[in-house]
């Protein structure tokens, strides 16, 4: 299994259908099906599920499609860091961001940091503070933006920006109809609570309510804030996400309220691996947020 083989399965499977993918990667469709069959013979496993219109992944095909997408990134990132040292800081910077406040600070950055290195490109990916440590700690991004807690033993840290939590309302709710922006802790008791998916949070969020003398009834944990949205449009529950989260909210159905007495706050931090080495682009990243970021 070589670096094309992986190139040419991951077009079909993108595609699904062995014509679109060997038009996408200017070649007929002969030479492509027996690349496939030669890659399935040479792992001793079926990697489609061939329909009469279209391919279906297998299981094996599903765990290569994933290490195949890893492979290809590490690939990408080592020329990168390889050119580097041609170029001086140029390559591309592999960055992986929560939502909330991630896209807005990552946007400053770049749009900063862009001035001062022309030559430097970017590829980044969101995801939940889990998912994207996960891609960190693999090597598959350079740099991380998350909410805390995290593993300060593995992992090298810059507090950025930080937000209150706020709650997303049902429009149909009492709650939703009270005056002001704010609502308490305490108002949030009886309540099925949609939360944040992370090892900690839910910790995290019964300690919050334990300071009230209280428990939070938990109906659903999630990674997206989007997918709450949706759950707290159909009335199903009210969710707790940092306040960023409803910046772009417009909806009478959905109504969002500052969480007060006690307030809680979320930390973004910039993070990157204590055992790696960083490119010098994703260095002088670095010390850009850490001398010239303000809020």
């Amino acid at each position: 299994m070589d670096i094309r083989s992986i190139r040419y399965f991951l077009e079909v499977a993108q595609e699904l259908n062995i014509t679109r993918a060997a038009e996408n990667l200017h070649m007929a469709q002969p030479p492509l099906s027996r690349q496939i069959q030669l890659l399935e013979q040479e792992l001793g496993v079926k990697l489609f599920e061939r329909e009469k219109r279209h391919l279906q992944l297998t299981e094996e095909g599903l765990i290569l499609k994933t290490r195949g997408e890893q492979i290809l990134t590490l690939m990408e990132k080592t020329e990168s860091e390889l050119r580097e040292f041609r170029h001086g800081v140029s390559g591309t910077l592999y960055i992986g961001s929560v939502e909330g406040r991630g896209p807005y600070l990552l946007s400053k950055w770049i749009a900063g940091f862009q001035k001062k290195y022309p030559e430097v490109q970017y590829n980044l990916w969101n995801g939940s503070s889990d998912d994207v440590t996960v891609r960190l700690n693999k090597g598959l991004c350079d740099l991380a933006l998350i909410v805390e807690p995290f593993d300060n033993e593995m992992l090298h840290s810059i507090w950025v920006s930080s937000e209150p939590w706020a709650a997303m309302i049902p429009g149909n709710y009492p709650l939703a109809s009270k005056e002001g922006d704010k609502v308490n802790l305490k108002e949030l008791v009886g309540h099925p609570l949609i939360i944040p998916s992370r090892k900690f949070r839910t910790q995290e969020i019964i300690g919050w309510f334990s300071k009230i003398g209280q428990e939070p009834t938990i109906l659903c944990e999630l990674s997206h804030y989007l997918n709450a949205f949706e759950l707290v449009k159909q009335g199903i529950g009210i969710a707790i996400f940092p306040a960023s989260t409803g910046a772009n909210i417009q909806s009478e159905e959905v109504i969002m309220k500052r969480i007060v007495n006690p307030e809680y706050v979320a930390n973004y931090v910039l993070v990157w691996a204590r055992k790696k080495k960083l490119s010098n682009a994703a260095e002088r990243f670095v010390e850009y947020v850490r001398t010239e970021w303000r809020e």
